[in-house]
């Protein structure tokens, strides 16, 4: 099954962090968010991405095309008869990654309809390039598959950004300052749909996948929701890329799944 990631967006929220790279780039711990996502997916049996680029492109362009000499000696002759020898094996995933060109002002709806070309099969993943979980994949294609609906996302809940108080009329029952879950349920992406949902969308710069596409899905009762209460987390602003760096750096990042063995194959 194939995995597309939305990696266009120009990231305004987070540019005092990287104004000269795609959010998508950022990173953490030396790498980008872009692999800490992918990593994830595949270490759950699914390499096949299908990437959606827009701004500043070739940034993500030419990291897979220079990522087997990124993490190998290598010897290098310049001159007219210049050559390569690499020492060692190199990068060590399996990978298949189509980066498709899709529009520096498309939208995420518009940008979907645009690789529609690159998809083989009756249905795929879809995520976006700027949030990190350790959403059970598995668990999300079941509920997909048992619920019989064109699409199925995963809600989570948000990180906690501000103290929360309940209340019992004017009384304060519990005070908790900056709680790691949120009590509500938002979408956190990993989304799963059927092919025939490619037939809404519009090849329209301006359609935005989160506005009619799945309001309209959820309203005709098609859209279901895969409940997830482990950790997710956003890259959206300064604030959240250092939250992410110190849980790496730290060696406490919930989404690192990719050292665990794999439980089962991929469906």
């Amino acid at each position: 099954m194939q995995v597309v990631i939305l990696c266009g967006g120009q990231g305004t929220r987070i540019r005092d962090v990287a104004e000269d790279i795609p959010k998508p780039m950022i990173p953490i711990g030396g790498r980008p968010i872009l692999w800490h996502i992918m990593k994830g997916y595949a270490q759950q049996g699914f390499n096949d991405f299908v990437l959606c680029l827009g701004y500043k492109s070739w940034v993500i362009k030419r990291f897979f095309l220079d990522y087997h000499l990124a993490g190998t000696d290598f010897s290098l002759r310049v001159g007219s008869s210049s050559s390569l020898r690499l020492h060692g094996s190199g990068a060590s995933e399996d990978w298949q990654v189509t980066l498709a060109e899709t529009g520096e002002n498309a939208m995420t709806g518009c940008r979907l309809k645009r690789v529609e070309k690159y998809l083989t099969g009756d249905r795929f993943m879809l995520t976006y390039g700027d949030g990190v979980g350790d959403v059970d994949l598995h668990a999300l294609l079941d509920l997909h598959a048992s619920q019989g609906k064109i699409g199925t996302v995963t809600a989570v809940r948000p990180p906690g950004r501000f103290g929360e108080i309940e209340l019992e009329g004017p009384r304060v029952v519990e005070f908790m300052e900056k709680p790691l879950l949120a009590r509500g349920r938002i979408s956190g992406g990993f989304f799963v749909f059927q092919r025939s949902f490619l037939d809404r969308l519009e090849n329209d710069p301006s359609l935005i996948l989160e506005h009619a596409p799945l309001v309209d899905l959820a309203r005709e009762g098609q859209l279901a929701a895969h409940c997830h209460d482990g950790f997710w987390h956003p890259m959206d602003n300064s604030r959240d890329y250092q939250h992410l760096n110190d849980l790496w750096a730290t060696g406490e990042a919930p989404w690192k799944t990719w050292t665990t063995p794999r439980l089962r194959a991929a469906a």
